[in-house]
């Protein structure tokens, strides 16, 4: 059985982002598949979503509860999940056939999507990754070990992550896109024309802002009249054509 995994926690995202990515999932894969939500609050999440209790990282505020909280996937065990699972963040649409992430190099324990802003430099991005539960222990305790010096060190989780373990092995460069890399028009042309969607993508990231809900109806969050200049985009409607919770 095909096995997905999301982690949600605190208020960033409401409850139908999970619905959406369940629905997406359910609509791209072709046969029986587990899918469960690590989270500190199930209420509103669709009845066929396994919630489970999102794993607590021991380390310092606020970065007990940022992205560094996904290292907890690493643990030696993690209750009711055995073997081979792809997390999904919450902030992407699925856009096509999913099954390849399951097929892709069965013998790798850790598969990546490219990290696009920072390419060729081994760092991947996680917002997709393929995992085998208990393979890499020595990171979730090297963090509480000393999680300080590595919050210093490595910007991120998905740094830390790349740069500690034995080889990275990168999805497809095609499969896994970014929204604002890939799709987005280059300036000046973003402002009259729509962002497109590549026909080779199986799953566009929207890290950082603007999150699908926003880019679907044109809106870039800017503060800075500065960055409004350049934070512009068209409504894409492609995007509710995929992240909806029909499935």
């Amino acid at each position: 059985m095909k096995q997905i995994v999301c982690m949600k926690w605190g208020s960033l995202y409401p409850a139908d982002y999970v619905n959406k990515l369940y629905a997406m999932v359910s609509r791209h894969l072709d046969s029986e598949f587990r899918f469960i939500c690590l989270t500190d609050d199930s209420s509103g999440i669709r009845e066929e979503v396994e919630c489970l209790p999102c794993p607590k990282v021991n380390i310092p505020p606020p970065y007990n509860n940022t992205g560094w909280r996904k290292i907890t996937l690493w643990a030696n065990h993690l209750p009711s999940m055995h073997g081979q699972w792809l997390f999904l963040d919450l902030d992407l649409v699925i856009t096509s056939d999913i099954n390849d992430f399951f097929n892709y190099k069965p013998e790798q324990p850790f598969i990546v999507m490219q990290n696009w802003t920072q390419p060729g430099t081994g760092i991947g991005n996680t917002s997709v990754f393929r995992f085998d539960v208990g393979h890499y222990p020595f990171l979730l305790t090297e963090l509480i070990d000393k999680p300080l010096q590595i919050i210093k060190t490595f910007k991120n989780e998905q740094t830390f992550v790349c740069k500690r373990v034995e080889h990275v092995v990168f999805w497809p460069d095609d499969w896994c896109i970014l929204f604002k890399t890939h799709c987005v028009p280059v300036l000046p042309m973003r402002w009259w024309k729509t962002p497109t969607l590549p026909s080779t993508a199986k799953v566009v990231a929207f890290p950082g802002d603007p999150n699908p809900d926003m880019a679907a109806i044109g809106c870039w969050p800017a503060k800075n009249p500065i960055k409004k200049v350049y934070k512009t985009i068209r409504p894409t409607s492609w995007i509710n054509e995929h992240w909806h919770e029909s499935t």
